[in-house]
């Protein structure tokens, strides 16, 4: 009997954390965890959970790499790439216990093994997490070891080359319909990998048999990346393939039988190299290049001549009223029907680069409207294909809040290389008022694979809940969620800045009096050596606008030491602010509101992000002359 470690719900609510010593990989890494949560109830609110994080050094966040609860009666298995770094590390377990009153966790074996999660020499009786999807008929066995369950002469194994290694089989013998079907499916990958794929097979028939590897996405499709359905004379035969996995993907080894006679197909030795087996030199398409804030220039957007100018890259003068940027509140977007073409009727295009056929991405960006009319239609999306004959319009906008940057995402693929297009269009001035476009980005995979990504840890957008923030106290006068316009008019925002229709914290005047503070404190982060960016973005429009203060506050320390303030009404727009800091010892940032003369002093932050190293940018840092003890210094 071997031993395992386990937690039960005599800790009910509560977290049981097993942290590893410290770790170095240079190499790629694979984690294999062999776990269990067991429960008896059938569905609890708040099931039991399975955490595992990657702590790296300089970090004062955990990034979370995979998360469990679903319970079996059996012991799993999970696979997790961990990608080369030259920074040390260390794996933290963490078993939450959650409501349920039934629930056990546990945890027989944690590896790490250099190499790639999907390679397996099949020798260990965990099979490196690969899974044979059940059939009634044929499925995939463990051959060799001296095992001989089946009627065909089966080989050697490829890795020792003796009868004692081990393969995967799968036999004809059992088959009773036409095209039955064994599947053997690889772990998914859990980071982008690109490059060679390769391993040995055995294909010996005397009917047809047709032996197939396709990758499969988590929409579940499946594209075809290798075929073969030839006889060998050779004992094992290499295959290599090229194979691109930019988002999770699993690999499907998939053999076809049109007959009880057909034969046999074995599999040995699946190994990858992060160089393309084609000596093919192409670096692989990098979606940044995609993207745009239009800060600089139009990076790799352009505009078709002959269109006349459609869209401006502009920027507004600092000043409450008019809005600003998406970025920082401060920078440049474009603006397509500027008073410069407002000649009746007019379209602006602009083309995006080039992007490769048959990969799934997800376009996202942030648009504004303003005017006094109904907008729909004004602003679409199309696709060109490269021959430039097809058009295929994917997004039109829909009447939406004006003068709020709003988020669309859009989930497309081609077979084709194919060009993004913005068209912004109009029958006549009247018709159009304006129409704003910033932060265009594009992923590889899904937006809707992209939202079930586990956030980037020191990120906290309002969406869900607080995050690692808490209240002093909670009540009228302190933060609060909402989303959607604040209550009173002439302050406050609008919408949210992460998407224009979220989640963000503000502090409701009207509940508060003049002079009253509200505290949104993060819980205890670990103290670093070196550099800490912290980015927000805050709202402070409102003729009555107090003070926005961030504090550093050490542990053990009374003292709160500040980082940053603002003071009085600053714009309609969210507005980027930046903190550089450091603290070697653990460590909380306090985010302080105070009211100020009258009911218009709505003050809101959002989309918070907390990275290790220095900031990339600058900000001015505005302190007003003295600290807020004394009311009387609040600048109006």
């Amino acid at each position: 009997m071997g031993h395992y470690i386990s937690v039960d719900t005599s800790y009910e609510g509560e977290k049981a954390v097993l942290s590893s010593p410290d770790l170095y990989s240079e190499e790629w890494s694979c984690v294999r965890l062999i776990y269990q949560i067991a429960t008896t109830s059938d569905t609890s609110p708040d099931p039991a959970r399975l955490n595992l994080y990657l702590r790296q050094e300089g970090e004062s966040f955990d990034r979370l790499l995979w998360s469990a609860k679903e319970p079996s009666d059996s012991w799993l298995i999970a696979s997790l790439d961990l990608t080369n770094s030259t920074k040390k590390y260390k794996l933290v377990l963490e078993g939450e216990m959650g409501q349920d009153k039934s629930a056990s966790i546990a945890v027989y074996e944690i590896k790490i093994t250099s190499g790639y999660c999907i390679e397996c020499d099949f020798e260990e009786n965990h099979l490196c997490g690969y899974m044979n999807r059940w059939n009634p008929n044929v499925n995939w066995f463990v051959g060799g070891g001296n095992i001989r369950n089946s009627q065909s002469i089966l080989p050697k194994d490829h890795t020792l080359n003796s009868a004692l290694g081990h393969y995967m089989y799968v036999d004809s013998v059992y088959v009773k319909h036409f095209q039955e079907v064994a599947q053997l499916i690889s772990p998914k990958t859990t980071a982008p990998i690109s490059g060679c794929l390769s391993f040995y097979y055995q294909l010996k028939k005397e009917s047809s048999i047709v032996f197939t590897v396709y990758l499969r996405d988590m929409n579940g499709f499946y594209e075809e990346i290798w075929k073969t359905d030839s006889a060998l004379n050779a004992e094992w035969a290499l295959a290599e393939v090229d194979f691109n996995a930019p988002y999770p993907m699993e690999v499907i080894f998939e053999v076809a039988f049109n007959s009880a006679k057909g034969g046999y197909v074995a599999l040995d030795d699946i190994s990858f190299s992060p160089v393309y087996c084609s000596n093919q030199t192409g670096t692989p398409f990098n979606p940044a290049n995609v993207g745009c804030n239009f800060e600089e220039d139009l990076c790799n957007f352009y505009q078709d001549q002959k269109d006349g100018p459609g869209w401006s890259r502009v920027k507004v003068k600092r000043n409450v009223y008019r809005a600003g940027d998406h970025t920082t509140g401060f920078g440049y977007y474009l603006l397509a029907n500027t008073k410069f073409t407002s000649q009746p009727g007019y379209i602006g295009r602009l083309y995006g680069p080039t992007l490769p056929g048959n990969l799934q991405f997800c376009l996202r960006f942030f648009y504004a409207l303003y005017g006094f009319f109904k907008m729909s239609g004004t602003l679409a999306v199309y696709i060109f294909e490269e021959n430039h004959v097809v058009q295929e319009k994917i997004w039109s906008v829909l009447d939406s809040p004006k003068g709020v940057w709003t988020q669309a995402e859009i989930s497309f693929k081609k077979p084709m290389p194919c060009k993004v297009v913005f068209v912004s269009w109009c029958k006549s001035f009247w018709d159009c008022g304006l129409v704003a476009l910033d932060d265009v980005s594009l992923s590889l995979g899904s937006c809707q694979a992209a939202d079930l990504l586990l956030p980037s840890p020191g990120e906290c957008t309002f969406e869900k809940d607080e995050c690692v923030f808490t209240q002093k106290k909670r009540g009228r006068g302190s933060w609060q969620r909402k989303r959607g316009p604040t209550p009173t008019s002439y302050t406050g925002p609008r919408g949210d800045h992460t998407t224009g229709v979220g989640y963000y914290m503000y502090i409701e005047a009207s509940n508060m009096v003049y002079g009253q503070r509200a505290y949104l404190v993060s819980r205890l982060l670990r103290g670093t050596s070196g550099k800490q960016c912290l980015t927000f973005f805050y709202h402070m429009y409102g003729a009555g606008t107090g003070l926005l203060s961030v504090y550093l506050k050490k542990e053990g320390d009374d003292e709160e030491i500040p980082l940053w303030r603002r003071t009085g009404e600053q714009s309609i727009s969210w507005l980027r602010g930046l903190i550089e800091y450091e603290s070697d010892t653990n460590y909380q940032i306090i985010f302080e509101a105070i009211r100020g003369v009258s009911i218009r002093s709505d003050t809101a932050i959002d989309d918070i992000l907390f990275q290790a190293g220095p900031c990339l940018e600058v900000e001015e840092i505005q302190f007003s002359s003295g600290y807020p003890d004394s009311l009387n210094e609040i600048e109006y």
